[in-house]
């Protein structure tokens, strides 16, 4: 059983569990769509706005402590001149794609840019955590951009689909 099918099944307040979870995984480890928490069938006792938020503030703040255990490594990787090292003679030139695309967005629009990447719906944001995870060295800032960016997400995702709805 997969980790998409164990959410699509995930009901009531352990549900809220599953989803915390897989956005975990989903910033530390996982490729794969985080939007998907929004379909999970919780059947809270609650009103659907309150569920609603419930789903994505409890996603957020688990793609946000995903990303800041993909920081820390991050962070060590940094220290450690072998990783480095390796990385500068993969075939994949993973520091030089880093510096044409993170270290540009990092650089130029800062934590800022790493939320409105984080906003892009559909789009595998793990690369993006990170690239910044290496690059930069504020925990704080991360936290605020990591879990602005994974509420965002779910916000414009809502908002595209929503839209899509009403046109059809």
């Amino acid at each position: 059983m997969s980790l998409e099918s164990i959410l699509h099944s995930a009901t009531g307040w352990p549900g809220l569990a599953i989803i915390f979870a897989y956005s975990f995984l989903i910033a530390f480890v996982l490729p794969g769509p985080s939007e998907v928490v929004l379909a999970a069938p919780l059947e809270l006792p609650l009103p659907a706005w309150a569920s609603l938020t419930s789903v994505m503030l409890v996603s957020a703040v688990g793609k946000t402590a995903g990303s800041v255990l993909a920081f820390h490594i991050g962070q060590e990787v940094k220290r450690s001149g072998p990783v480095t090292r390796l990385l500068e003679r993969s075939r994949f030139d993973v520091l030089e794609w880093s510096e044409r695309t993170a270290v540009t967005i990092a650089r130029r629009y800062g934590y800022v840019g790493l939320t409105l990447a984080l906003c892009v719906p559909f789009f595998p944001d793990t690369i993006s955590i990170y690239a910044f995870a290496v690059l930069e060295d504020d925990y704080p800032k991360f936290v605020l951009a990591t879990f602005l960016g994974s509420l965002g997400r779910l916000v414009v995702t809502i908002g595209v689909v929503g839209g899509v709805l009403t046109f059809v």
